[in-house]
């Protein structure tokens, strides 16, 4: 079973499932982790960044026909940096499969896994959407 931690830094992003959110989401990121102290040159926020824009551009790619808004999560505490991307699209990913996956998704899997990070699928209670959860360590 996950354990679900709170992370004392939150701070949430909603944006049009278009092409144009994927460098919003990666700015908001940088200007919200130098907020909370996060030095932009730290060793994971470059592959945080580029995890970021991967799932962005996925939910913007499959998602947008029935999620025209999508919502990234950012979150830091202590020793840890996590974000999500929410989509209402009701397909639901198995992260098992990232790793396999064609594109970006892979690239999740890769990136996440070389930094020592960990990345999940946590559906929303109706089922009608869900978020692809990533955590690294900083």
């Amino acid at each position: 079973m996950i354990q679900h931690v709170t992370l004392p830094h939150r701070h949430v992003l909603t944006c049009p499932a278009i092409p144009a959110s994927v460098p919003l989401a990666r700015r908001e990121a940088e200007m919200t982790y130098a907020a909370w102290g996060i030095n932009p040159g730290h060793r994971s926020v470059g592959p945080a960044l580029l995890v970021l824009s991967e799932l962005v551009t996925n939910s913007v790619r499959h998602a947008a026909p029935v999620s025209p808004q999508l919502t990234v999560i950012y979150a830091a505490g202590g020793d840890t940096l996590a974000f999500a991307v929410h989509d209402r699209h009701p397909r639901q990913l198995d992260p098992l499969c990232f790793p396999q996956s064609p594109g970006g998704l892979a690239t999740v899997a890769e990136v996440t896994a070389d930094w020592g990070g960990t990345w999940t699928v946590r559906p929303d209670a109706d089922g009608g959407g869900k978020s692809v959860w990533i955590t690294l360590p900083l």
